[in-house]
């Protein structure tokens, strides 16, 4: 008997090497490839990862700080995610939500009956859930042929009400077949001036509270810090050239960075995404099983902080954020196979979405998508 359960163990013991080992050597050959596509498509640096919700099945950093550096690419670099922000930002106000501080139904102009009278009508019956996954009709405000916006003064929250005081005297923009919803950093705005009014707390508080204090993920604000320490440089591309931007140019977003204004090392926002994974399969955690399954399948289309779509009949979590088109970063979660891609990059133009979107087929490929 004490033979054969030897045996047994020493025989699972060997197949958990030989499977260590092919990962690993499936790992090498994703790495050389990654980077023959990071050095094709003249990205500066790129970090990736495949993860389940208990284990992280290949990691890589590839790559320079910036073009005009030689420092190297480590797992401890931080990357502006942009508008992957806003998964985070709905993950911070479901937290709200189960403190039961508001609910995903509240009326907006319950919160702010004072500004019903100089908003527009259209507006009158939208709710938190509206704003979160841009039902709401809300101008879109991503950059480019935006309405003039005034200049507003006071500290970031002030302004951020002021904007949202503004954009309820926009014309909303009605959905139609093409466009079943809206998609608005202005929205994200909006619904985080809910949950600022209710807690009492700034969106950098209750951040820094779900996000730092609580779940200890080291999230931080705007761009990463690199000029007192070594650190990731997004990039612009002006004529077709690659041109560095350091974090002294200061804030690159007005009004909206509950939308998009975060960053992050890929090593937390793994731990962040794994939540999301557990949740996924019906665990309580952080959040309920039930809050998960919201953020995630509530609405078609767009949920909280999440398209909703389907690929290949699998249903699908994904999402983009370009740094005020100086990082890309892109995330996919399969549902079905307990399963998220992840890449991070410090560029942004399109040859740098061609390179992410040709990794992302690779690493689909490679376990098994």
């Amino acid at each position: 008997m004490y033979m054969k359960r030897r045996y047994r163990i020493i025989r699972l013991l060997t197949i958990a090497s030989l499977f260590l080992q092919h990962i690993s050597i499936h790992a090498q050959k994703t790495s050389v490839f990654a980077d023959s596509i990071r050095k094709l498509y003249r990205i500066p640096e790129m970090s990736y990862a495949v993860v389940n919700s208990h284990t992280t099945l290949e990691i890589a950093a590839l790559g320079k700080h910036a073009i005009h550096l030689p420092d190297t690419a480590t797992l401890n670099d931080r990357y502006h995610i942009g508008s992957n922000t806003k998964a985070m930002t709905a993950f911070m106000i479901a937290r709200y939500v189960e403190k039961g501080y508001l609910t995903w139904n509240t009326p907006f102009f319950t919160v702010f009956p004072e500004w019903k009278n100089k908003s527009k009508p259209a507006y009158l019956h939208i709710t938190l859930q509206d704003l979160l996954t841009h039902k709401a009709g809300i101008q879109a405000f991503q950059g480019e042929d935006d309405p003039v916006i005034p200049d507003f003064k006071g500290t970031k929250q002030q302004k951020r009400k002021e904007f949202g005081k503004f954009v309820l005297t926009l014309d909303p923009v009605k959905p139609d077949e093409q466009n079943p919803f809206i998609y608005s950093n202005a929205g994200y705005t909006l619904a985080t001036l809910m949950v600022e009014k209710l807690t009492g707390k700034s969106w950098e508080q209750l951040i820094d509270q779900v996000l730092n204090k609580e779940l200890h993920l080291q999230v931080q604000f705007s761009w990463p810090e690199n000029q007192k320490r070594k650190d990731t440089w997004g990039h612009k591309t002006e004529n077709d050239q690659l041109k560095p931007v350091p974090s002294s140019m200061g804030d690159q977003l007005d009004y909206t960075e509950p939308a998009g204004d975060l960053n992050i090392t890929l090593k937390d926002y793994i731990r962040f995404i794994q939540l999301n994974l557990k949740g996924l399969k019906g665990e309580n955690n952080y959040l309920k099983a039930s809050t998960y399954n919201r953020i995630h399948n509530g609405t078609a289309n767009y949920a909280l902080g999440w398209f909703n779509i389907f690929e290949n009949g699998k249903q699908l979590s994904v999402h983009a954020g370009t740094g005020a088109f100086t990082y890309f970063t892109l995330v996919h979660i399969d549902k079905q196979k307990d399963t998220a891609y992840i890449i991070f990059t410090n560029a942004y133009n399109p040859d740098t979405q061609q390179g992410v979107r040709i990794l992302m087929r690779k690493l689909k490929e490679h376990h098994g998508y």
